[in-house]
């Protein structure tokens, strides 16, 4: 199913719509983030994620009306390869880890690098350290991820599906910071169009006739 990403057009540009995807590791939590965000439910048991589906979820922030998309992907190694299908028309990534699983953190800065090199500055970047209330079996320091989100400048937050923490203030957040990259973008192109427009074009040969008329 195709979806259209950035500015909807529409009411002076105040609708938006965003693709957002979540990447990480099997059992990190990314389907509980999802269900917990979009629907305020959460499952002890756990499924694992076949290839890749979505939510829809609709938010206000400030009069702008903003409909996200939320994919959620297949963390296991077997479903990695699809993983350009899924984040490349996306306008924001949430790299999800399990707090108690260092792996799942270094896979997350894996994940980074792929998006840094596929996508550049087109897509909004968040970090989650999620299944917080596990914390007495963390493995994952919390300054060394907060520094590490700082470094690939994308923000860093604290999860729990469970507990429903830290969830809404993330998914807020990354709504914002898409609808200002839309905005910047809109704007630049705006911009551009003025410039272009401002530009007179000579003809060489007008430039080299002399002026027709009398002398002194």
């Amino acid at each position: 199913m195709s979806l259209s990403s950035g500015i909807a057009g529409q009411n002076d540009g105040r609708n938006y719509s965003f693709k957002t995807v979540l990447l990480g590791e099997g059992c990190v939590g990314k389907t509980s983030l999802i269900l917990r965000y979009v629907a305020n439910k959460f499952n002890d048991q756990h499924d694992f994620t076949k290839q890749a589906s979505f939510l829809n979820k609709k938010i206000n922030i400030g009069g702008k009306r903003v409909k996200l998309a939320i994919w959620d992907t297949a963390g296991q190694e077997k479903f990695h390869a699809l993983g350009p299908i899924y984040y490349r028309d996306s306008n924001g990534a949430i790299l999800v880890y399990d707090i108690t699983n260092e792996k799942s953190f270094q896979k997350v800065q894996n994940w980074v690098k792929e998006l840094r090199k596929m996508l550049g500055d087109d897509i909004c970047l968040v970090i989650a350290g999620n299944k917080i209330d596990l914390d007495k079996e963390r493995h994952v320091a919390v300054s060394e991820a907060e520094s590490y989100a700082e470094s690939v400048g994308a923000k860093h937050f604290h999860t729990s599906a469970k507990h429903n923490k830290g969830i809404d203030d993330m998914f807020l957040d990354i709504s914002k910071s898409m609808i200002e990259k839309a905005d910047n973008n809109m704007q630049n192109k705006k911009t551009s169009t003025t410039n272009r427009k401002s530009i007179m074009v000579v003809d060489d040969e007008q430039l080299e006739q002399k002026p027709k008329g009398g002398c002194c």
